[in-house]
């Protein structure tokens, strides 16, 4: 395994490992009006999210970010969530076509059962950036991520709804207007 795939493998696991170890405080009754949403505003992104998700900047195993939907109930064991890694990639001259083919080896040769439903570019008023959906085991939980990844200035931007894979229809529609809602800034 080259050094890049190791780099790229172990922040791959340790988001996995962060996402699917994460629980979050109880809450009732989540704001769904866009109108009415927060906005992280950091120097070098920004991102709109619902009141009611809770925002967690400690950098845990490695994200800049990650938001927290509500608990459903006092069952409920498993944050489904929002998350950005930033990856330098300096000295690994990539480009967005070789980290998503890099990506896509790892998601089904690392991740038990990783299975890639859609992987597909994207382009919208704030740029290109690819699109890849996929499923895979953690443990005893069955996941569905989305993600969408940018490469920009030696940086690989990956920004993650991560679900319960039975519960990811009932999440999708908030998880994409936050993902849509990301912006990196540039120079």
């Amino acid at each position: 395994m080259s050094r890049l795939q190791t780099v790229l493998f172990l922040l791959l696991f340790s988001h996995i490992i962060a996402c699917a170890q994460s629980q979050i405080t109880k809450s009732e009754n989540p704001d769904k009006s866009i109108e009415n949403w927060k906005t992280l505003n950091h120097e070098k992104y920004k991102i709109n999210y619902p009141p009611s998700w809770d925002l967690k900047e400690d950098g845990q195993m490695g994200t800049s970010f990650i938001l927290f939907s509500p608990s459903l109930n006092e069952t409920d064991n498993f944050g489904e969530n929002v998350n950005l890694l930033i990856q330098d990639l300096t000295g690994f001259n990539l480009n967005l076509d070789q980290y998503v083919e890099l990506s896509e080896g790892q998601i089904t040769t690392m991740i038990v059962d990783g299975d890639i439903i859609l992987s597909e570019r994207k382009n919208n008023d704030k740029g290109q950036y690819h699109k890849i959906t996929y499923t895979g085991k953690q443990g005893f939980l069955d996941l569905k991520f989305e993600q969408f990844y940018w490469v920009l200035e030696n940086k690989a931007y990956v920004l993650t709804l991560t679900c319960k894979e039975d519960k990811f229809d009932d999440y999708q529609r908030t998880g994409e207007e936050i993902l849509h809602s990301f912006q990196i800034k540039q120079d």
